[in-house]
């Protein structure tokens, strides 16, 4: 405090100078008002819980309530010379750490959306708040604000096929989504039943021509049921992709590839149709990786089910545990098989001629599935048999816990959304339909700022 009563000593001596000496002086005594004030004590009484900071500490984050001094003026207390907050106290106590140590830890005695509720008030950054959030198995309603198209009529499409609970127009196209998907599969695996195999389907004679080949490939039931489904899951890609708000995140996106893929072997297979590519080994089993690569539509569900997204991400996040595991498994299997193939190799009628002919039954006695139709037959046979099996039980018991803390942690962060009134986004403000349709589609819902106290609720 020395250099400041310096400094307005100076000041008082240039009362009588000219203009040009007193601004040299202040100009000269400025670093020093700036040092002055960066170092001056700020009071701050939360609900009567007083708090002493340097005014350089606060401005560690000038972006904040209690960085910003023109803000923070609005709860200047003369009378008592301090800034009054009439919040909780023991929230505070943690952002008043936050400000000292930059580390934010959440008060094992306050509630997650209390404690939510004073982050936000406070004007904490959104990195620092999402980092807590995340830890304690929450996220902000913020995050999965969506991005929607600002002109009509996409936005509706948008939200017609992208959001099911917008409206009931919108749960009728999701259901006939997951229907066309249904169907698809469950012909794919009827069509494989003896009774039902159309395998000739494609068997041409040399001179038929194109006109001739389509109706006969037209005439198969299954192939009918196959066009109709591809002929909706087009129809929904293409005008999906025309509402997108962002079609380059929209070409990126998984979902959408998985969607691409599930239609791709239906127009190869009509490429072949055309070209009447047949007769060859090669092409036969081309069409034989195509029906498979049909199996994949069963990926197009998690568009619908989000516990099946959550599934995936959980397993994206164990793949450390689940990579450890296979490890694991495959040491297991090289060692248990080498010396089981050692043990039975003097013994009559052994089940294995090599060593990688025990691999199977390794595998098969680790996971505990052991289905007898290979098996040691010496006594050392068995024992390592024996210890191959409790091995295995103790190898898949070490991931589980892990990945059943990362799907809980992950549906619990899904449903538990932590959301502030105040807060504007970009869907609040409803635009007037200019489309006589327009109001059969409901915009999503959205939360209105109900009064002019800042506050925050669990949803």
């Amino acid at each position: 405090m020395a250099e400041c009563s310096f400094e307005l000593h100076a000041l008082d001596e240039g009362i009588g100078s000219t203009v040009s000496d007193r601004t040299s002086l202040m100009t000269e005594c400025s670093p020093t008002r700036q040092r002055c004030e960066l170092s001056k004590l700020i009071k701050i009484n939360i609900s009567g819980l007083k708090f002493l900071a340097r005014e350089r500490v606060l401005h560690r984050y000038p972006e904040t309530l209690l960085g910003d001094v023109t803000r923070r003026k609005e709860f200047y207390c003369p009378d008592t010379d301090d800034y009054f907050f009439d919040r909780h106290r023991p929230s505070f106590e943690a952002i008043f750490n936050f400000y000292q140590t930059g580390k934010l830890v959440r008060p094992p005695i306050v509630p997650v959306d209390i404690f939510f509720a004073e982050l936000k008030f406070f004007g904490i950054d959104n990195q620092a708040i999402n980092m807590v959030l995340d830890k304690e198995g929450y996220r902000q309603k913020s995050e999965s604000c969506p991005k929607l198209p600002e002109a009509e009529p996409k936005r509706t499409i948008w939200l017609l096929f992208e959001y099911p609970e917008t409206s009931v127009w919108a749960r009728i196209v999701a259901i006939l989504s997951v229907c066309a998907i249904i169907i698809s599969i469950a012909s794919s695996c009827a069509e494989t039943i003896p009774q039902y195999q159309e395998d000739k389907i494609f068997d041409f004679p040399q001179n038929a021509t194109r006109s001739s080949r389509l109706k006969m490939a037209y005439g198969s039931t299954f192939y009918q049921v196959e066009t109709a489904c591809i002929v909706w899951f087009c129809f929904e890609l293409f005008i999906r992709f025309y509402a997108s708000p962002d079609r380059i995140a929209f070409i990126k996106d998984i979902m959408n590839i998985i969607d691409m893929i599930a239609i791709v072997p239906y127009f190869l297979t009509l490429i072949f149709l055309l070209g009447n590519v047949q007769g060859s080994r090669s092409a036969a089993v081309f069409m034989r990786v195509l029906r498979l690569i049909r199996v994949s539509r069963i990926l197009k569900l998690s568009r619908h089910m989000t516990a099946l997204r959550i599934l995936g991400r959980t397993l994206i996040l164990s793949a450390g545990s689940i990579g450890l595991l296979f490890l694991s498994l495959f040491g297991s299997m090289v060692l248990f098989g080498t010396f089981v193939y050692f043990a039975d190799l003097e013994t009559q009628n052994t089940d294995f001629d090599s060593v990688p002919a025990t691999f199977w039954w390794a595998v098969i006695t680790m996971t505990t599935v052991g289905y007898g139709d290979e098996h040691p037959r010496s006594p050392l046979g068995k024992l390592a048999g024996g210890v191959c099996v409790l091995s295995g039980i103790m190898f898949l018991l070490v991931p589980v816990p892990g990945i059943v803390a990362n799907f809980n942690r992950l549906y619990t962060r899904q449903r538990n959304v932590l959301s502030d009134d105040f807060i504007k986004t970009q869907d609040e403000t409803e635009k007037v339909p200019k489309y006589a349709w327009r109001r059969f589609v409901a915009p999503l819902k959205t939360k209105r700022k109900t009064s002019s106290t800042q506050e925050t609720t669990l949803v």
